[in-house]
């Protein structure tokens, strides 16, 4: 079963996205399920985690509907302020519905580098990780000891980098130091996955095949493909390319993959990660 680990639904007239704004006219509009399917059909991909994109309760519980009415969407990862008095009460209600694979604080947007160390927030980390929830990690490089110190705090915690942590990439450069160095950190934490996704968007529309593929490289060596999944960003994707150009492209970055490997990186580590069945 081939997945896509991370892509997006949003209804603009909810009200209650910031962002897409027409500063990215090409994403400013909806995009729903009947947008997707002819996509994934034309790629043989069968199905998807379906990712927050705004910080509301209100959003997860129109994301989990959405999921409820379209059998190819697997799971949600969803907002919940973890900081918040009722988080536990909210996760919890959450929950209830099974198509819940997890939260997604969006720590990108967060100026305070470390606000998810903050006191405030790990009653509702330390319910995560009891409850079997998965964390998703949308950060910036900034972020990995961040990350690293959160993955040693809630070793039973799963938690996953989205787009390889945003690193500077593009104009044919090698990966910075820094972020080869604490990616590394990271896989050597066993509760730590990472998405190989966002890439092209991170780089704009000139990007080349040679400005993500020792990036990806990187990722590979060090997580291996049991704890790398694929995920398409769509519909952030077509700022900078198309969904079917960008599962070929991966398709090539991971084209010295075993067989087994490939199974793990196209669906397998998804499964196994968000326990899709």
């Amino acid at each position: 079963m081939k997945i896509d680990a991370h892509q997006h639904f949003w209804t603009l007239a909810r009200g209650d996205y910031p962002w897409p704004d027409d500063s990215v006219a090409p994403i400013f509009r909806d995009f729903g399920p009947d947008d997707l399917a002819p996509l994934l059909a034309g790629t043989g991909i069968e199905r998807t985690v379906l990712v927050q994109a705004t910080d509301t309760v209100a959003e997860t519980e129109f994301l989990l509907d959405l999921a409820a009415r379209h059998a190819f969407i697997a799971g949600v990862v969803g907002w919940v302020d973890l900081t918040a008095p009722d988080a536990i009460a909210t996760i919890d209600r959450l929950r209830a519905d099974p198509r819940l694979k997890g939260v997604r604080p969006m720590l990108q947007n967060i100026n305070q580098d470390d606000w998810i160390l903050q006191d405030a927030a790990q009653p509702a980390l330390a319910h995560l990780q009891k409850v079997g929830l998965r964390f998703d990690a949308l950060i910036q490089p900034r972020h990995l000891p961040v990350i690293d110190a959160l993955a040693a705090r809630y070793p039973e915690l799963p938690v996953v980098i989205d787009h390889v942590a945003k690193p500077g990439m593009g104009g044919g450069g090698a990966p910075d130091a820094a972020w080869k160095d604490g990616m590394t950190r990271l896989a050597a934490r066993p509760n730590l996955w990472c998405k190989l996704s966002g890439m092209v968007t991170e780089i704009g529309p000139g990007w080349q095949y040679g400005d993500l593929s020792p990036f990806a490289a990187h990722v590979l060596a060090v997580f291996g493909a049991g704890r790398v999944m694929f995920g398409s960003d769509w519909p952030v994707v077509n700022l900078a390319s198309d969904y079917r150009t960008w599962v070929e492209t991966a398709m090539r970055l991971t084209a010295q993959l075993s067989p087994s490997e490939q199974l793990a990186l196209w669906g397998g580590t998804a499964a196994d990660f968000y326990g899709i069945n």
